[in-house]
């Protein structure tokens, strides 16, 4: 006959069960932490690859507007005569690159150049022109437009870039060209 089971007896049981559940538990803890860790260097990685890409789609866009800048200007009344690719500056306080900036004597060109071009960009942009004589101010007695040019621009946003006062530079044909029509009237900043 078999022996009647005692409040002890349950009492081991489940201590047995609980330390199987917590030693799975641990296990799964360590199985969840690797996959964890593997996960976030993937994600590195990615993110890395991502923004590698991301800054050559934008170089090229810089390398494919550049040649064409002083022309599609010229052709606009406003008569550069420089180009500065990449034009950076670092003083106490500010810091800014403007991917291309075109300079003549009293008037001057900044473009922003995006392989997709969103709403986002055009109001970083704005903001940054806005700030721009701050980072250079040997060009404060200049008037400064801006232009924002894409390969590929988000729906909508060719047409919220000129309500912003922008020139927008998009593909045509073998180069670039200004999208803007003739009654285009740009803001100075």
């Amino acid at each position: 006959m078999s022996s009647p089971t005692t409040i002890d007896d349950i009492y081991k049981l489940f201590q047995a069960s609980q330390e199987q559940y917590d030693r799975r538990m641990a296990e799964a803890r360590v199985e969840s932490d690797r996959r964890m860790a593997k996960l976030e260097k993937t994600v590195e990685r990615t993110t890395k690859a991502v923004e590698a890409l991301t800054t050559r789609w934008g170089r090229f866009v810089e390398e494919l507007v550049e040649p064409a800048v002083l022309r599609l200007f010229q052709e606009k009344g406003i008569d550069v005569k420089e180009v500065y690719p990449r034009a950076r500056t670092k003083r106490q306080g500010f810091a800014m690159e403007i991917d291309i900036l075109a300079v003549d004597d009293t008037e001057l060109v900044l473009v922003e150049c995006k392989s997709r071009l969103s709403k986002d960009d055009v109001d970083e942009f704005v903001e940054k022109l806005t700030r721009f004589k701050d980072s250079f101010p040997h060009y404060g007695n200049y008037k400064a437009y801006g232009a924002v040019a894409g390969i590929e621009i988000n729906e909508g946003i060719d047409r919220y870039a000129y309500r912003q006062g922008l020139f927008v530079i998009k593909p045509s044909g073998d180069g670039v060209a200004i999208a803007n029509d003739d009654d285009f009237k740009p803001v100075a900043w």
